[in-house]
């Protein structure tokens, strides 16, 4: 059987960290991976969706969202289900309890664990759903489903090996091991977690289908998963953010300047993505100039943002003349530089200094 795993669209985040107007337009592109979500399950031919939870940020949903949502999934035509998680829990007054969903759409409702059969496929499809900000209790302790021929999938929102105070559905690696389960699919981490097993049983994270923050970087998307009863399932990871978050880390030395600066950002960041660049090394005698570089920089790319992590330069030779061991190590060596070995020479100073004066910052 071929499914989409997807789970942690967050539609509707609030993305507090960007302008008023490009809040609006990331909102604007959640929406848009429904469209890239239903193109994927068309292209790979799947069977079914599996939405492993925190489709939602919250309880406030705009009307674009809700139209994109029914309209998009409703377009889809396979079953698609629904586990909510621990940003949109299924309550009496949740989202999820006023969206009129399309027929082929499965919200689980309890948090006890739900079956739906498909009939045409052999399968049957397990879920459940957090009820409240927090489930302290392992949904899946004590399930186990039964060997009766069918292809047996779960689509759950919870934290492999978390813990009760953490009210995120803590699952024990042991309580997948005795499920029973073909494949379980799972929301609440990030981050994609590659093809996983505890005992025979398989089961993943997809991650979040697009970053909203430095803490998730890089390209986000879903699972197109191929699974058969007692197999190893076939996964592939499939890239659907519009924007990647990048943290570019970029050394600098005294014969850098601003322009110099700008320029290697612009070669080394894409303008479409959210950056934050990490100005490491050593700057001279002078403080950095942030400001101009962010000048050259900043209406250049969709977001920008500059830390400077570097150090004031020391001059290497600054206890040339001292009447002591480190004085004479210094006029050996700019003998030597002045012999034309510049760049070795200023290598063995460094070193040199560091272990004379018991220190690490001159071996940077």
């Amino acid at each position: 059987m071929r499914i989409i795993h997807a789970a942690d669209f967050h539609l509707d985040a609030p993305f507090d960290g960007l302008t008023p107007q490009q809040a609006v337009q990331r909102r604007a592109e959640q929406r848009q991976l429904l469209e890239r979500l239903a193109a994927l399950a068309g292209a790979f031919q799947a069977q079914a969706v599996l939405l492993a939870g925190d489709l939602l940020d919250g309880e406030r949903v705009y009307a674009e969202t809700v139209e994109a949502l029914t309209d998009t999934l409703g377009r889809i035509k396979i079953p698609v289900f629904i586990a909510p998680g621990n940003h949109d829990p299924f309550t009496s007054t949740s989202p999820y309890a006023r969206i009129p969903w399309p027929d082929n759409v499965t919200v689980f409702s309890s948090n006890a664990i739900q079956a739906v059969e498909l009939p045409g496929c052999g399968a049957v499809v397990y879920g459940a759903a957090f009820t409240a900000p927090h489930q302290e209790e392992s949904l899946l302790r004590g399930f186990s489903a039964p060997d009766d021929g069918r292809l047996r999938l779960m689509v759950l929102h919870g934290q492999v090996g978390g813990v009760p105070e953490g009210g995120y559905n803590p699952i024990a690696e042991e309580e997948i091991a005795a499920s029973g389960l073909d494949y379980l699919a799972l929301g609440h981490i990030h981050r994609y977690s590659g093809l996983c097993r505890a005992g025979q049983i398989p089961w993943a994270y997809c991650g979040c289908p697009e970053g909203r923050g430095f803490d998730e970087l890089g390209p986000k998307g879903a699972l197109c998963v191929q699974v058969e009863q007692g197999g190893t399932p076939q996964v592939e990871f499939v890239p659907l953010c519009a924007r990647q978050y990048r943290i570019l880390r970029l050394p600098v030395t005294p014969q850098d300047d601003a322009d110099g600066v700008a320029a290697r950002i612009h070669a080394q960041a894409a303008p479409a993505d959210l950056v934050r660049v990490v100005l490491t090394g050593e700057w001279g005698d002078k403080p950095i100039n942030l400001t101009q570089i962010e000048n050259q920089c900043r209406q250049d790319f969709y977001s920008l943002s500059l830390r400077d992590e570097t150090t004031l330069s020391r001059g290497l030779w600054e206890r040339l003349e001292e009447d002591s061991l480190t004085g004479l190590f210094l006029r050996r060596l700019q003998a030597r530089q002045d012999a034309g070995d510049g760049e070795l020479v200023q290598m063995a100073a460094r070193f040199g200094l560091a272990a004379l004066e018991n220190r690490e910052d001159w071996a940077v």
